[in-house]
């Protein structure tokens, strides 16, 4: 309890610091496992980029994954992504996406090698221009449990990853950085919360740019096979 009243209050900080920022993420994932072997898995997400109150971007995905072994899971996926400038429609995306991640497990610290190739469609209704887009992905996501050897229920945990981002044929090819930090709570079997903070480079914007994002996120884990799992996977901040 004294953790998670310390995680509270900390979360609680950094929203208050979030009104010095100007970006907000937020996020709901649900993760629906309906075989031994295939999970399926959804995501919303809400972002305010220019005003931390102000949402002008929003995404929905999702897609099927592979359990191959405990610690390879195969996933592939589409989703919309929707981007406001000035409070109008500016941009949409169709986009879908390959995915492996592969565990690495050293006492209680867990590695996740995360590698995507995605490939996008836009467009955008002010000018009524179309393009295309190869993006491919690298991240390595570090989840630690604070009160226990695995996440589960009543667990604190913290989590840190760092991503790259290469595009084609676009310049440059190295588009964008990833870097966050934060802590978790696995409140029962099917919900968690995580909050934290997320640092993003944007090499394709002129002089470059810096985001600086608040992660808010509400996970749900639902085991629908017969043989329940006790531990769970956040899949962080995407």
């Amino acid at each position: 309890m004294k953790l998670f009243l310390g995680l509270s209050l900390f979360c609680s900080i950094i929203f208050i610091k979030a009104q010095e920022h100007i970006s907000s993420f937020n996020a709901v994932t649900l993760t629906y496992k309906f075989h031994p072997k295939f999970f399926l898995y959804a995501e919303g997400q809400l972002r305010g980029n220019e005003d931390y109150t102000y949402p002008d971007y929003y995404e929905i995905k999702g897609g099927v994954g592979y359990n191959l072994t405990k610690n390879h899971k195969p996933f592939i996926g589409l989703g919309r992504y929707v981007n406001y400038k000035s409070k109008s429609l500016s941009r949409e995306e169709f986009r879908v996406w390959l995915q492996d991640v592969i565990d690495i497990k050293k006492g209680i610290v867990k590695f996740e090698n995360r590698f995507r190739a995605e490939k996008s469609w836009f467009y955008e209704p002010k000018t009524d221009n179309t393009s295309q887009r190869m993006r491919y992905r690298y991240r390595l996501n570090v989840s630690v449990p604070l009160n226990a050897k695995t996440i589960e229920k009543g667990t604190v945990f913290a989590n840190a990853y760092d991503e790259m981002f290469l595009v084609s044929p676009m310049k440059p090819t190295f588009a964008r950085n990833r870097v966050y930090g934060g802590f978790g709570y696995q409140i029962d079997e099917y919900f968690g919360v995580l909050c934290g903070y997320l640092w993003q480079r944007e090499f394709e914007a002129a002089g470059n740019k810096n985001l600086h994002f608040i992660y808010l996120a509400l996970n749900i884990n639902i085991d629908g096979t017969d043989h329940h799992t006790k531990t769970f996977d956040f899949p962080g901040a995407d």
